[in-house]
């Protein structure tokens, strides 16, 4: 089975992954991951940390002369910041380090700081906030760049783009996918939007949230094009792709609701107004859809149309204008502690969604026609596409 875990602190010597389940034979793009990881730490609203990290992903097994070769593989980036945390983040117990330990002993409402700090039994919420931050999804984002790279080979694409930043957001309406895919290719990310103009509206708000010394959320949407049908199952309540792909996208952090497909706007309407009615082109043999309300899922499983999740991202919980919250060691008022922070993250959480998607589709794609080599596995593919067209 294809399966990750990161390890590492914000301010720590570096974040690590660990993937294992790859098949022998992929050729990995050093460059496009390495892309990834500059699109996560760009956008409008970014703070000063992304100033000082240049990511770039370092692979330290799995991988010989540029393909994988059926074992695990490490990935490790560097956390430059390192070099200003030393002493506050030292793994040794030395005593001339502790008078720099920078503790957080007032918690951030919103943040993971006072739950983790009562469930681990810290006063220091440092402990907590360190593997709770967002930094932790540069890890996830090189993972999901090498499992899209599989997904490539088969013929399967994911991007995402920017829906809504604070109060504005795209009009109604299908948006092409070529225009999502196309964003990727900029080189300087605003706030990923496929509309200029509207992205503009969105740039304002982010600076009224900078004047008011407040943070703004939004949403951003992952598509897939290309997966083919029948990955997931109906047999079973956690081997249904929705909802698979629905607790990947819900783990980012900061996101506080998921949608597939028109899910909130389905909801309202009459079931006539909501199901994909079914064609057939004899030409393609293949089954078509007049829509695709779905999201490209049906019954937890992919049904061959574009596959659509959407994430939802409230305003990230660090304020430069702090909020009412009580000391650790007093229990008196106080106001909660500020770390450096960004105002809008949600291009960001988009490339962490994309790569969650992706982890997740190459996941099921591999426990349906998984083999020992890309050779194999592309062979297992390609005879499952042929089944299905002569179904």
């Amino acid at each position: 089975m294809l399966k990750f875990q990161t390890a590492g602190e914000s301010h720590g010597q570096g974040l690590v992954a660990i993937l294992s389940g790859l098949p022998a034979g992929l050729r990995i793009d050093f460059d496009s991951i390495d892309r990834d990881l500059k699109r996560r730490m760009g956008g409008y609203g970014r703070g000063g940390r992304m100033k000082i990290e240049s990511d770039t992903a370092q692979f330290l097994s799995g991988v010989r002369h540029g393909q994988t070769i059926g074992s695990p593989l490490a990935v490790l980036i560097e956390n430059r910041d390192w070099a200003n945390w030393k002493e506050a983040m030292a793994v040794e117990d030395r005593p001339e380090s502790r008078a720099k330990y920078k503790p957080l002993s007032t918690p951030r409402p919103g943040h993971a700081d006072l739950a983790g700090s009562l469930k681990f039994n810290f006063r220091d919420a440092r402990y907590v906030l360190e593997r709770a931050s967002a930094r932790e999804t540069a890890a996830r984002v090189a993972v999901g760049a090498i499992a899209r790279l599989l997904l490539r080979e088969l013929g399967i694409e994911v991007a995402s783009h920017v829906l809504a930043v604070g109060r504005v957001s795209l009009p109604a309406g299908s948006i092409p996918f070529e225009a999502v895919l196309a964003l990727k290719n900029n080189d300087e990310i605003v706030l990923n939007c496929v509309d200029r103009e509207i992205e503009q509206k969105m740039k304002a708000e982010v600076d009224l949230a900078t004047q008011n010394r407040d943070t703004v959320g939004g949403v951003f949407e992952v598509r897939a094009r290309g997966v083919p049908p029948g990955l997931g199952s109906c047999a079973q309540w956690d081997e249904k792709l929705d909802g698979q792909l629905a607790q990947a996208v819900m783990s980012i952090q900061a996101v506080k609701a998921v949608e597939i497909g028109a899910g909130v706007e389905n909801s309202a309407r009459f079931g006539s107004e909501v199901q994909d009615e079914i064609g057939y082109d004899r030409e393609e043999l293949c089954f078509t859809r007049k829509s695709n309300r779905a999201g490209g899922l049906e019954g937890g499983i992919s049904n061959g149309e574009e596959i659509a999740v959407r994430g939802f991202l409230k305003p990230i919980s660090t304020l430069r204008r702090p909020l009412q919250s009580v000391s650790f060691e007093t229990r008196e008022p106080v106001k909660a502690a500020y770390e450096r922070s960004d105002v809008c993250v949600v291009p960001a959480a988009g490339v962490a969604g994309e790569a969650m998607v992706g982890f997740v589709l190459a996941r099921a794609l591999l426990e349906k026609f998984g083999g020992d080599s890309l050779e194999e596995t592309r062979r297992n593919y390609t005879s499952y596409l042929e089944q299905v067209k002569r179904f």
